[in-house]
Order: structure tokens, then C-alpha cells, then sequence
């Protein structure tokens, strides 16, 4: 891949004033032969195996920050979803998420996902005891992130699994409640969860990978607003496009370039490079703002999906010629917490609940990021989370649900996460849910469009 001093340059220019990083590289780890009988030979197999493997991780990132001049905004690893070795020991896999807790704090990375079940056609005796265990996990670690599966194209949705998970986002709420219920933020519901997104809090190692594997996200959200900001407000929508495909490529070289030189230096795969636009609460770094730049006058006004859908489109469009291997979720996140226009927006009224399903219908995973009453109930929770699950069903994308219930708090507070998790302000959630949808259990039956043998 050759690289001109021209792009040198350019490069230099986003990262200095326009907020370009690489959002993060998460090393995949398969933790298969850690499965044991012994839950405490287990765990420390578990620890040994992630530490081993990723040993040098944040070493060779930080070379790579200081030789390329991209900062890598997070260092993170991902494994194999925990039900899936927890199946050994018919025990309570906790002991599992400390020892993952305690290998993150020694790598010193970011965090770690993969305290995870797949139940989208079922839930299995590991599968139910990973899953309670998931608040109190939660509650007593520090960098560890959980992630549910619970449908699919092929399966439907898994109802009864919906309406657990309801439940285990409020307790996790509940158990953390004296840190703005920070447990629920690192835990989300999934449809159509891919094997290799290197984002969190559903990053995990999928069984179809290999050993190890370094996977990268891309970022870049300021450098596309500042491109966009270029063109005349009377230029037309297909030349938005244009330039958001033009910077989308020129995001996705960096992103391709460092994987591939991390990979070679620690000895593993190359996994692949997602192209989501992933914000941040930083000023200048915002999806809202770039959807206010193409022309709404307001984010969640008339418009905003429509402007969503070309963005996300056109990134993928660029991105995917500038890499061996685009993965992931690849395309823009509206996380509300995590973006300062987004946060604006809610505040102002403009953005509601509502509008945010709809816009989840053409970008990136789903409701990310969300805070809601902390009395709403977990009936209205697994509605929420089923809405979601249908649109990841019926149009055969990934979508996802990261919801906190802000315990203590009203409509309009807001709860203060800091860093990358920013604050968000508590969202009005339709109350008329009921109990019986939520409560029927079951299986929404897979789509036909499931059918394509």
C-alpha cells in the first residue's frame, strides 16, 4: 500500500485539528481450550490464556501511535462468548468475569468483551446461569462487558430471552445505582450479532475465528463533518455523497494501514477494519452534527433518517475499497450518550425514543447509549428491545439495545458516565407497553425472508 507525502500531510491535518483517531484495536482471543471442569482452574486458565496472547498489545500500539502519528483512542480484547466454555463446569461463571477483569487491569487495556451467550433459538443451562450472573459480573468489575444475542434471521427472536434480559438490564442498573447505574452501560442486547466488531460493549471472539486476531475500528466523524463543511449548502445530495465516500477511503487507508502492521507485529491474523463512524462527547466529533451539516436543521427534525441512510451508505461505499477485509458493524453509531450533538438534540426536545428506532432502521447496531426513567418497567424494557430485535429481523442487519434505567432520576436529569461514555440526559419512554405482549414467551417465528437455501 503506498502511502504519498501528500496523504502524509492530510493525514496530519486530521488528526491535529479534526479529532482523527483510530477508535480502537481489540485482539480476538479463542478461550476453547481454557474449558475445564473446575470452575477455579478454569478461571485461571482463562487469565493465563488472555494475558499470554495479548501480552504486548498496548506496547505495540503505542509504538504504532508515536511512528504513524494516529492516536489509537483504545486498546481492548475480545473472546470467545464465556457461555460457551462455562459449559464445562455447571457452576456459577462469575469466577469467569473476575479473571477477565483482573487480565484487562494487568494488559492495562480499555476493556473486554465477551462475557456473553448466544439464545436466539435457546437458552441452555450455561447459557441461563451466564445470564444471572450478569448484574452482579457487572457490578464487581471494572472493564468487563457483557453482550446477549437473542435473534436472528434464521431463528426469529427469542421472546422469552427478550424479557430476561429486560430484567437483567434493571438489576444491573439496580446494583450500580450509586454510579449512575454505570452496570447497565456495559450491557447490551443484540440481533444478528457479527463474530468480529471490535467495539464494546458487544465485541466478541466469534467461534468461526481463528486463534487470535487483530480487528479495527475506524473513527473519524470530525474529519468527515470538516470535508462536508466545504461544500456549498446549494450542492447536490449526490455530490455529498461523493465527498463522504472520498473521506470515508481516506479514514479506512489509516485504519487498514495500522492493522495490518499490528497484526504482523504481534504475530496474528489481520482480522478486519470496521468502517463505523464511532463519536465522541468531544466537541467537533459528532454523527448529529454531520446530519445538521448535510442539512437537518436539526438532529431527529424531518429529514434526519434520510440524511443517516446517504451517510451511511456513502461510508461504505469508500471504506470498503480501502481495505482487504471490511467487518464489523461498519457504517455510523448514534450512541446519545457518546455524542455531543446527539445530547443537544435530546435536551432540545428534537430527538426523541421514537425517532431514534426509525433511524436504527439504516445505520449501525441500534438504541445505544440510553438512558430512560429508572421506573420503567422491565415489560416496557423487553417491548423497547423486541421493537429493535423485529428490525434486525426483518431486514437482515444487526441491531442492538444498550438502555439505562436511570434509577433516582426523572425525565430531563442526566447521568454523568464521563470519558468516552459522556452523559446522558434521561429520554421519556412510552409507558402504554402493558404486561401481557412482553409476557406471552415463545418464539417470533423466523422471517420468510430467512428462507434463501
Amino acid at each position: 500500500m503506498a502511502i504519498t507525502p501528500e496523504e502524509v500531510f492530510e493525514t496530519q491535518l486530521m488528526v491535529s485539528q479534526q479529532n482523527l483517531d483510530l477508535r480502537t484495536i481489540t485482539m480476538g482471543i479463542s478461550l476453547f481450550g481454557c474449558a475445564d471442569e473446575d470452575m477455579q482452574r478454569m478461571a485461571t486458565k482463562v487469565y493465563d490464556r488472555i494475558t499470554t496472547t495479548a501480552e504486548q498489545l498496548v506496547p505495540t500500539a503505542e509504538a504504532l501511535e508515536r511512528e504513524y502519528g494516529i492516536p489509537i483512542a483504545n486498546k481492548r480484547v475480545s473472546v470467545t462468548p464465556i457461555s460457551l466454555i462455562a459449559a464445562a463446569c455447571p457452576e456459577d461463571p462469575t469466577p469467569l468475569a473476575h479473571a477477565m477483569d483482573r487480565a484487562a487491569k494487568t494488559l492495562g487495556i480499555d476493556f473486554m468483551g465477551g462475557y456473553s451467550a448466544l439464545v436466539h433459538k435457546g437458552v441452555g443451562a450455561s447459557d441461563l446461569r451466564l445470564i444471572n450472573s450478569i448484574p452482579e459480573a457487572l457490578a464487581l468489575t471494572e472493564r468487563v462487558c457483557s453482550s446477549v444475542n437473542v435473534a436472528s434471521v434464521r431463528a426469529g427472536i427469542n421472546m422469552d430471552a427478550v424479557l430476561l434480559m429486560a430484567q437483567q438490564i434493571k438489576e444491573a442498573a439496580r446494583l450500580t445505582q450509586d454510579i449512575d447505574c454505570y452496570g447497565a452501560a456495559k450491557l447490551v442486547v443484540f440481533s444478528n450479532m457479527v463474530e468480529d466488531s471490535p467495539f464494546m460493549a458487544g465485541a466478541i471472539h466469534g467461534s468461526g475465528e481463528c486463534d487470535a486476531v487483530i480487528n479495527v475500528g475506524v473513527s473519524g466523524p470530525g474529519v468527515m463533518a470538516a470535508a462536508l463543511r466545504e461544500l456549498s449548502p446549494t450542492a447536490s445530495l449526490m455530490d455529498v455523497a461523493e465527498r463522504i465516500k472520498q473521506t470515508a477511503f481516506k479514514i479506512t487507508r489509516a485504519g487498514e494501514l495500522m492493522s495490518r502492521e499490528a497484526a504482523r507485529r504481534l504475530g496474528v491474523e489481520k482480522g478486519i477494519v470496521d468502517l463505523s463512524l464511532a463519536p465522541t462527547p468531544a466537541a467537533g466529533d459528532s454523527v448529529a452534527e454531520i446530519l445538521e451539516i448535510i442539512g437537518v436543521e436539526e438532529c431527529g427534525g424531518p429529514g434526519t433518517t434520510c440524511a443517516l441512510a446517504l451517510l451511511n451508505d456513502a461510508v461504505k461505499k469508500g471504506g470498503v475499497m480501502a481495505s482487504s477485509s471490511v467487518g464489523g458493524l461498519s457504517g455510523a453509531f448514534i450512541p446519545v450518550s457518546e455524542d455531543a450533538g446527539m445530547i443537544r438534540a435530546a435536551v432540545d426536545g428534537a430527538l426523541t425514543l421514537e425517532k431514534l428506532e426509525a433511524m436504527t432502521c439504516v445505520c449501525s447496531v441500534g438504541l445505544d447509549m440510553i438512558a430512560i426513567p429508572g421506573n420503567t418497567t422491565a415489560e416496557t424494557i423487553a417491548g423497547i428491545i423486541a421493537d429493535e430485535m423485529a428490525i434486525g429481523v426483518i431486514n437482515n442487519k444487526t441491531t442492538a439495545v444498550r438502555v439505562i434505567p436511570a434509577l433516582g432520576k426523572k425525565e430531563g436529569e442526566m447521568l454523568e458516565f464521563g470519558g468516552l461514555f459522556g452523559s446522558a440526559p434521561v429520554m421519556p419512554v412510552n409507558g402504554h407497553a402493558g404486561t401481557v405482549f412482553a409476557r406471552r414467551g415463545g418464539r417470533f417465528p423466523a422471517p420468510l425472508n430467512s428462507l434463501k437455501n
